[in-house]
């Protein structure tokens, strides 16, 4: 494993706080979130990759051949590889929690990491997914905790498939949260706010 394997920026925080990794949207960069990520946690050391794949010059995390359609394939090598990088920093900074936190393409992978070790997080908040194929947890998320924020009208995703998405992780045992706003696929001040509440609400070790 590597702490490598991605361009990165690591911003580091006190010692034996958190780890909080923040994936970026389609167009976004390793810099999109890290702001966002030392408000919300402002202990944390984080850690922000940059998606590895381009669509037309747009970054992202893994392929897809049209809006809602996933490279599946391509989807399980990314997932195989976030995964990797996931845990060597983890292995590295041996952190009090681990979160992550991701928006819409980066909601997306770091969802599919939460199925594929369901152990690696222990809460994760993400911004406007789409998870338009059923989940394979490998495991069980009982403990995990995951807030999930979405808008009612997001063209992007669809509430129906937020509402999916809900069920599959309650059955899998995570205690998950759902925040809306009547907007698309814009991030409110409201999603900000329960982002901030689920992890300040997580105990910390040495707190």
């Amino acid at each position: 494993m590597s702490k490598d394997t991605y361009t990165h920026k690591l911003l580091p925080g006190s010692p034996g706080s958190p780890l909080l990794f923040v994936f970026h949207g389609t167009g976004g960069d390793e810099n999109q979130l890290v702001s966002l990520g030392r408000e919300l946690v402002p202990s944390a050391s984080i850690v922000s990759p940059r998606g590895d794949v381009s669509e037309q010059g747009a970054a992202r995390f893994f392929r897809r051949t049209g809006e809602g359609v996933y490279d599946m394939e391509d989807l399980a090598r990314a997932t195989a590889k976030m995964a990797a990088f996931t845990k060597a920093h983890v292995e590295a900074a041996k952190p009090s929690t681990v979160l992550g936190l991701g928006y819409s393409n980066g909601a997306n992978i770091l969802a599919s990491v939460a199925f594929a070790e369901p152990g690696l997080f222990d809460a994760t908040v993400l911004m406007h997914p789409l998870i338009p194929f059923e989940p394979q947890v490998k495991g069980s998320l009982a403990g995990r905790s995951v807030l999930i924020t979405a808008g009612r009208r997001d063209p992007i995703c669809p509430p129906n498939l937020t509402s999916r998405l809900e069920a599959f992780l309650r059955a899998d045992g995570a205690a998950v949260t759902v925040e809306w706003h009547d907007g698309g696929h814009e991030v409110r001040p409201n999603e900000i706010e329960a982002a901030r509440q689920l992890f300040a609400g997580l105990p910390v070790e040495g707190a």
